[in-house]
């Protein structure tokens, strides 16, 4: 029990900082909503933790739902890690191209 209050006091930080950092603008309307969707999915997982154990039981796993938890989390992680190699590779790719663009102009 005093393990889920402390995660749900971090998710609360997050979530305070989420909000200051949207009416910063600091981060896009669509990324507020992803995070805020994020932080809240993980809250209810932290105060349902026993209800989901009962269904990942139920569904013939064997592990509890925590360890599911950390398993979605860690796919998650590993998509996330995915699209940012992309865009890391894309804005590469936009740098190289306006280094030959100014190169020639000179």
């Amino acid at each position: 029990m005093i393990q889920q209050i402390i995660a749900g006091l971090i998710i609360i930080f997050f979530l305070i900082k989420l909000l200051k950092q949207w009416r910063k603008k600091t981060i896009s309307f669509n990324e507020f909503i992803f995070w805020l969707l994020f932080w809240i999915l993980a809250l209810l997982i932290i105060v349902f933790i026993k209800q989901i154990d009962k269904i990942v039981i139920s569904l013939g796993f064997s592990s509890s739902a925590i360890n599911l938890a950390f398993y979605i989390a860690v796919l998650f992680l590993f998509y996330l890690i995915f699209k940012m190699r992309l865009k890391i590779v894309k804005i590469e790719k936009n740098i190289t191209d306006l280094a030959r663009k100014i190169s020639l102009k000179e």
